[in-house]
């Protein structure tokens, strides 16, 4: 019985398929983590789509902003970008049914038992974990919902920059969506800066990646993330700050990662592999 997590798999189908056979998983007895983005940039979203969902019980996914931008294409909210890659998904005889397993998925999973807790990009500095949760839960219980078109049309955008209690309407869910799927760097102050999508050497002083804010909320929590394929893999991470990055770039000729969190072993195949 183990548990693994994915990094952003983005449509790499065949890849994802010799990963798990590397793992040797059993559905029976293990679980497969899924830090979003299973869609976009690559060829076979609607394969992806087809095997998670398949997945049942032994699969937990959170939604990545290009799940949140596919969810978003599909209502004509947004039109398709140049590099985007799920048309297949919307001309499947089971488009339905896989954008409204998609739609009920979380944008933070935690597990007590493991004490992991997985997001796609990161958790905002000024969140513990139990905030973190209430948020997610605030969001992706909209996103579920009656409302969930009129959220897409206010998701996208990169203010606020800042967390505070006080925000309310679009302008929280669309911090708290930030904060989740699309965060990479926090300035000094703690606010967003999700224009800077650089590797950390390129960077400057005034930023630092989200979990190395010395004075964060939720400091000492274990978090599992991808999202961020130009942070390097030999980064120390998970001894000094507790997380654990899986986003080692398939689509882009890098590879596809899982962690096993029972004991933090990583298995990785090369993208193309097969």
């Amino acid at each position: 019985m183990a548990t693994y997590a994915i990094g952003d798999v983005q449509g790499c189908f065949s890849e994802l398929q010799t990963l798990i056979k590397l793992i040797e998983f059993d559905r029976q007895t293990d679980t497969l983590w899924f830090a979003g983005d299973l869609v976009n940039r690559g060829p076979q979203s609607l394969e992806v789509l087809r095997l998670v969902e398949g997945l049942g019980d032994a699969a937990r996914v959170v939604l990545g902003n290009h799940d949140l931008h596919l969810l978003a294409t599909s209502q004509g909210v947004r039109k398709f970008k140049s590099r985007d890659t799920f048309q297949d998904v919307f001309e499947a005889p089971d488009c339905a049914r896989l954008l409204g397993w998609l739609r009920t998925q979380p944008l933070l999973h935690h597990d007590e038992k493991l004490d992991f807790t997985m997001v796609h990009a990161g958790i905002a500095p000024q969140w513990a974990l139990g905030v973190a949760k209430e948020l997610a839960l605030e969001v992706a219980d909209i996103v579920r919902g009656p409302r969930w078109i009129e959220y897409f049309e206010h998701m996208y955008g990169d203010t606020p920059e800042r967390w505070h209690s006080e925000l309310d309407g679009w302008n929280r869910t669309r911090f708290i969506t930030n904060a989740l799927t699309r965060m990479r760097y926090c300035r000094l102050d703690g606010s967003l800066a999700l224009d800077v999508k650089d590797a950390p050497e390129a960077t400057n002083d005034d930023v630092l990646p989200w979990f190395a804010l010395p004075e964060r909320a939720n400091l000492g929590t274990r978090i599992v993330f991808g999202h961020w394929a130009m942070l390097k893999s030999d980064v120390p991470l998970d001894s000094t700050y507790a997380v654990h990055h899986i986003d080692f770039g398939c689509v882009w000729g890098g590879r596809l990662a899982a962690l096993r969190l029972d004991d933090q072993t990583l298995f990785s195949v090369a993208a193309n592999s097969d």
